[in-house]
């Protein structure tokens, strides 16, 4: 009597499926493994002989051949299909990054809840390791950054339109959010340059900051609300890729256009002038500036003011780069400047004579703004606009700071979990009276060189700051306009990175395109068409790449089986009676397809002469297609092959295709092309050159 084991009956059709799916897999594996196990028992026998083992070792390679060769493409297993790929990346929806759902759920659920925690707050991993050797390095790092952020952020907040201590409660809550859930050690969380002047130009279209401030207010807090939802959707749903269509070409010409208008906004408080444009395109705000001199409607007094400050900034920083020993003090000029011009306006009482001060900084902690969320709104879908360009912008921004800084100290920074951070930051700012807060370029360098150690340092900074609303606002009140002027337009020189515009253009012209299409954009027309020019043209480049891909023709290098390309490398042999064609494209599609199927006609027929020819087209009797770079094929890639082999048979030529990759090879064979080929698919081009009759390997 013969025991069967009995398997389990499942009802569960999701469970059927499973167990079909497993088993098929297994199917397809043991055909695939078929082949390797006879290669295996081959290379067994030839061990085990003791004599003639360099004999053995040819007779293998002649018994294997490229026969055997091409059956491992042919038998090997499917691929993952396309619902599969889908379904495992929809299973890390929603998770934070680093959990995975597979190894979540064979864990219990108290460890499962600690690895979502330690996920969403990396504060849980290294604040166990925390020593008291790094909290002085972050302290002192911290008290520096203080130093800086207090005065830049009275003078962003002034550049975004809003009342000056706006900018100091975005410097309170978004660096405590981010120290717990970010994981860069030093980007230095608050209210940048850029995002302010996208938040004044854009939202100021929508209401007149100046008409009706308070609403101008809750529409920034609402705008700021979106931008968080789109930086933590992007996270969580692990869409990083959308924030890439903001190139690094693109980003360097947009920051060096903004900094040119902010640059000149500047000359509102620097001159002392009353009525200026709120539009941001150069044009205007030259004609403004210039309007002002005609009518003498500025201040001297503030313009001297102003420029003195920027010219002990600006020593000051160049000090500090010639020797370290001066660092501390560029780090703290522009609080240097703000005390000693608040005392010189105090004691000389300047703003009797037309020098403009704040005057009142309401102080305390962050007032409570959920309530002035403007969701009701009918303003809410421009809002929404707006919230999802400054959410693209300040994550771009954070996001290249962080791991040009992560990459000097070598350590990796995940970009879900940022986006996430900042996202979770900016929503939870925008509640708490703060503005879109981003990292900052010139404070996270402040902070690097002064030895931060952990997130910390921006937990030391908020609470100086928090100190500084409680106690000290009112001393700010005959703080000069001027001053906060020259403190942002010493900060500027940073955006502007000529040498990087250079090599830009050195390396890539179509970049470049894109670069000076966003500095022109933003600054002759807007920030909004600025960015979707260098976009266009970004996208328009990825176009044409896919639509004339190109292809080369190969040669075998001396003394190798290596084959290059000819151009490239003229001492490659090109190959009697072959011509050997590889394709650049990671991609044979529909708008790329038939392109590659003319040329390679027009090669074979001598029709364009300005590609390289073959000598006696007679004896071509083998085209060999090399696909190693091909990822993937649509039907309309996979017709033009189709197409190309039957012109070629026409003419007497065979077709052979080499190294495609495993779902090119899939497809393949799903639409019997292998067979209409004969068989012709090999690993490598001299399997193929072998495999023709009458062509040989050119001898050296």
């Amino acid at each position: 009597m013969v025991l069967v084991p009995s398997i389990p009956v499942t009802r569960d059709p999701a469970a059927a499926a499973d167990v079909a799916a497993a088993r098929d897999g297994e199917t397809q594996l043991s055909k695939f493994s078929q082949t390797l196990q006879h290669h295996q028992q081959r290379q067994q026998a030839r061990v085990t002989s003791p004599g003639n083992e360099e004999a053995d070792t040819v007779e293998h390679e002649k018994t294997v051949g490229h026969a055997e060769r091409s059956r491992w493409l042919t038998t090997g297993p499917e691929p993952p299909s396309t619902w599969r790929e889908v379904a495992d990346y929809l299973r890390g929806f929603g998770l934070p990054s680093g959990c995975e759902l597979s190894s979540l759920n064979k864990k219990p659920v108290g460890q499962r809840v600690a690895c979502v925690l330690k996920a969403m707050f990396p504060v849980l991993q290294w604040c166990r390791s925390y020593k008291i050797t790094q909290f002085k390095n972050d302290l002192m790092s911290g008290l520096t950054l203080a130093s800086l952020c207090i005065p830049q952020s009275i003078g962003y907040a002034t550049l975004a339109k809003l009342d000056p201590q706006y900018g100091l409660y975005t410097s309170v809550v978004p660096p405590l959010i981010y120290a717990v859930m970010g994981t860069s050690k030093e980007l230095a969380i608050g209210p940048v340059a850029v995002v302010s002047m996208l938040i004044s130009s854009m939202v100021s279209r929508i209401v007149d900051p100046g008409a009706e401030p308070a609403l101008y207010r809750n529409l920034v807090f609402t705008a700021t609300f979106f931008a968080g939802v789109f930086q933590a959707v992007s996270g969580l749903l692990r869409l990083g890729f959308l924030v890439d269509f903001l190139s690094h070409a693109t980003l360097v010409g947009f920051m060096a256009g903004a900094a040119v208008i902010i640059g000149f906004q500047q000359m509102k408080g620097l001159l002392g002038i009353a009525h200026f444009t709120n539009r941001t395109d150069v044009v205007s705000v030259v004609q403004s500036v210039w309007r002002s001199f005609h009518h003498d409607s500025w201040n001297p007094y503030n313009f001297l003011l102003g420029s003195a400050f920027l010219s002990f900034i600006l020593i000051t920083r160049f000090l500090g780069r010639r020797n370290k020993k001066f660092f501390f003090l560029a780090a703290i000029s522009p609080l240097i400047s703000v005390i000693l011009a608040t005392v010189f306006v105090f004691v000389t009482r300047a703003d009797e004579h037309g020098v403009k001060i704040i005057k009142h900084i309401k102080g305390g902690l962050n007032p409570i703004s959920a309530q002035q969320l403007q969701f009701s709104s009918p303003h809410i879908g421009e809002v929404a606009r707006v919230g999802l360009i400054i959410g693209a912008v300040a994550l771009t921004e954070a996001m290249a700071v962080g791991r040009s800084f992560a990459a000097i100290k070598g350590y990796h920074l995940d970009g879900n979990k940022e986006m996430v951070a900042m996202g979770f930051t900016n929503m939870i700012g925008s509640i708490t009276s703060c503005y879109t807060a981003t990292g900052s370029f010139s404070r996270t360098a402040v902070n690097f060189s002064a030895g931060c150690e952990t997130p910390v340092s921006n937990i030391v900074m908020a609470i100086t700051v928090l100190m500084a609303l409680e106690l000290f606002t009112r001393l700010l009140y005959y703080t000069p306009t001027a001053i906060l002027a020259s403190i942002i337009l010493a900060a500027l020189p940073g955006l502007v990175d000529l040498h990087e515009a250079f090599h830009i253009w050195k390396v890539d012209k179509m970049d470049f395109l894109a670069c000076i299409g966003a500095f022109v954009g933003v600054l002759f027309i807007s920030v909004e068409i600025g960015l979707l020019v260098a976009v266009a043209v970004s996208f328009l480049k990825i176009i044409l790449i896919s639509i004339q891909p190109g292809i080369e023709t190969l040669g075998r290098l001396p003394g190798t089986d290596t084959f290059c390309n000819v151009d490239q490398y003229p001492m490659a042999i090109t190959i009697p009676c072959v011509m050997v064609v590889r394709v650049k494209s990671s991609l044979l599609c529909f708008a790329n397809a038939n392109f590659i199927k003319e040329r390679i006609m027009q090669w074979i027929r001598r029709e364009d002469e300005g590609e390289r020819k073959i000598d006696d087209f007679q004896t071509t009797q083998l085209i060999i297609l090399d696909l190693s770079n091909l990822v993937s094929i649509d039907t309309s890639g996979i017709a033009s092959l189709e197409e190309l082999h039957k012109n070629l048979v026409s003419l007497g030529v065979e077709m052979a295709i080499v190294n495609p990759k495993w779902e090119v090879t899939h497809k393949l064979r799903l639409t019997n092309l292998m067979s209409k080929i004969g068989g012709k698919v090999f690993l490598t081009i001299k399997d193929a050159i072998d495999a023709c009759p009458n062509a040989k390997l050119a001898s050296i």
